[in-house]
Order: C-alpha cells, then structure tokens, then sequence
C-alpha cells in the first residue's frame, strides 16, 4: 500500500481516501477524495457530498445537512494530522472545540454530487517530545468557488492506544453495556424522517430530554467505540433546537466546547435555553458534570 504521503499524488475526485485516514469503517461514510500541501502548515482538501444520505440530506433530497459540513472538517483535520504530521493511524483522537457556521444558500442539493474544497490551516500544534499530541485549525469549505461554511476553530488532542487505555481505565466497547433505549420522541419533532435517527426521549419537563444512545446506529457508530460520539452529540444539539422551537428555526452555526466523554452506560441528559439574538444554548450533562456546552446560531425557517 502506498505510504500516506504518496497517496496525495493521486489525482482527487476519482476515489475516496482511505478511510482508516477519516477514522472511519464504512467507505460510504468516507467524504474525502484527496489533499495537497499549498503553504507551511497550509493544505488544500477535496470532498464529495451524495445526493442522498439517510443522516445528511433532507428526506426530500433537496439540502445538505450542516452536520455534514461538520463531518467534512473533522474528517479533514483526521486526515492532515496522519499524512502530513505524522500521527499514527492508532491513535484516538478527542475532540475538544468546534467552532463553524454555515451558509444555507450553499447547501443545495444539485444534480450532481457537490465537489468541495476544504482549505485548511493548522495554527496550533502541540508536541510531547517529537509526536503530536494535539492541534487546533481552521478551515474554508468552498463549492463552485463560494463560501459553504467557515469553521473559526477546531481543537482536539491525539493519544496513543496504551495512554488512552489507561485514561479510560479499562473501559472498551467491548467491556461497556449501553443502557436500554428509551421511546423517542415523534421523529418530525427533531426534523427527521426516521424513527431511527432520533436521539433523543422525553424527560418529563419542557426543554430537557434524555439522550439516546443506540449503538447499532450505522452512522454514529460507523464502528465500535467505548463512549458516546461528538458528532451524536452535535446531532443531540440539532435536534434540541427544533424541538425547542418547535421547528420554526434552523441551526446554521455550532459553537460547541467538550469538557468529558459522555459514557456508554450513564444517563445523559439534554437541555435546551434561549440565547440571544436567535441563539440557542444546549448543554449535556451526566450526573453532576457537564459533558458539553453548545451556542447554536439559528436563522427562521
């Protein structure tokens, strides 16, 4: 198999890139077809976003979701940090900070698969010894040369499997059993089509909800894991809003800080509060402690 620097050679938008380099297992998950170095630290990353997709386009196939653009920089900075510094591909990655908006009018389903431009900068990286151990960048989301999002700021940290085995303290996806689910909310309440998708139940007062958590979500859990998902929780926070709303406004921007990782086997809990100027504050929590806090910026529908 081609080293990973050598796989930039291969011309984009003909395959993905190896999904291990996504962290992800389903090729059908993977969204990348390539990247380039342009400057020190500078890169240029190419995507492709289906026509259809059960999580990131709307049941009617006419708009992307925002979570997909979300997904789209993740995946890019997975990518940049094992080709281009090196971190190796056991690593676990946990995200701590992700900040990015949106603009709706680029999330247009055409008649064709929408071919992206991800240019990403890393500002920031952190380095114990000669590895990296974490790193915050930017990134540019462009589609026909205009602007589809603009993510301000992402950080994350990267550990190898014996240290972040230890930080868990044994636990593997192997050795946690999930709590049962509990009934969902009506799908159309969170804006999904699916039963399936939704992740959240009712909790018995206005604005709070328990998470659901069901592991054999194909997308979510694209693979095993021993704790919940960030991009779960994100879509948590999307659906808090529109049933917060009551479905008359649009998440278009997420501005989310991770502060634990939200276990398998513990009740989560989701509450949603007005901000100001259209805001939304949603929040996590497990038992005493705050797993996450999220502005989302919305725009009415």
């Amino acid at each position: 198999m081609p080293q990973p620097r050598q796989l930039a050679e291969i011309p984009s938008m003909t395959a993905t890139v190896p999904r291990q380099l996504v962290h992800r297992a389903a090729v059908a998950e993977t969204l990348l077809t390539g990247w380039h170095r342009i400057a020190d630290d500078r890169f240029s990353v190419s995507a492709q976003w289906p026509r259809a997709h059960g999580l990131h386009v709307s049941p009617d196939w006419s708009a992307y979701d925002p979570l997909l653009v979300v997904e789209t920089v993740r995946q890019s900075g997975a990518l940049i940090s094992h080709t281009e510094y090196e971190v190796p591909l056991g690593d676990h990655f946990v995200l701590r900070e992700f900040d990015v908006a949106t603009f709706p009018r680029q999330l247009a389903v055409g008649a064709v698969p929408a071919e992206l431009t991800v240019e990403v900068a890393f500002v920031d990286i952190q380095y114990r010894g000669r590895r990296p151990v974490g790193a915050v960048y930017t990134a540019e989301v462009l589609r026909d040369g205009e602007r589809v999002a603009t993510a301000r700021r992402v950080a994350f940290t990267c550990t190898s499997e014996p240290v972040y085995r230890r930080l868990r303290g044994g636990r593997t996806a192997a050795t946690v059993t999930p709590l049962p689910l509990p009934p969902a909310l009506p799908a159309a309440t969170v804006g999904r089509a699916l039963p399936a998708d939704v992740v959240l139940a009712p909790a018995g007062r206005p604005n709070l909800w328990r998470l659901r958590i069901d592991t054999a979500h194909p997308v979510f859990f694209d693979h095993p894991l021993d704790h919940v998902p960030g991009m779960l929780l994100l879509e948590a926070t999307r659906q808090a809003v529109q049933a917060h709303t009551g479905g008359t406004r649009s998440p278009v921007s997420f501005h989310i800080a991770f502060h634990r990782y939200a276990e398998l086997d513990e009740l989560a809990w989701i509450e949603a509060t007005d901000g100001s100027g259209g805001d939304v504050q949603v929040v996590g929590r497990q038992g005493d402690s705050t797993v996450f806090v999220c502005t989302v910026g919305t725009e009415a529908r």
